[in-house]
């Protein structure tokens, strides 16, 4: 069965971070990318991109496959939170007929 609302990668990879006791600007510089990217993504304003896992993945958190994984479940499980919610929108309620 598949988790309905998992957390997002950002606040995975933000345990992360915390957990080495790094700054933010400490763990972009490892990861070769721009403080506002790696700030985007803790703040879960961004998904996790190829690039990215990639990146992890050399630092020794984890695969790429695991990050895009954990992305790809996220996504999925708000679009299907998306798409049940304009279901219920559109779903009219049943009349009984008169007897």
């Amino acid at each position: 069965m598949p988790m309905y609302d998992p957390a997002h990668p950002g606040a995975v990879l933000r345990d992360n971070v915390e957990e080495e006791g790094w700054t933010v600007t400490e763990c972009a510089r490892k990861l070769g990318v721009a403080r506002n990217t790696l700030s985007r993504l803790l703040n879960e304003r961004t998904g996790i991109s190829s690039a990215m896992a990639l990146n992890l993945e050399r630092l020794g958190w984890s695969t790429a496959d695991f990050w895009m994984r954990v992305q790809g479940g996220y996504d999925l499980a708000q679009e299907r939170m998306r798409q049940e919610a304009a279901q219920r929108k559109t779903k009219r309620p049943t009349r009984r007929k008169a007897a």
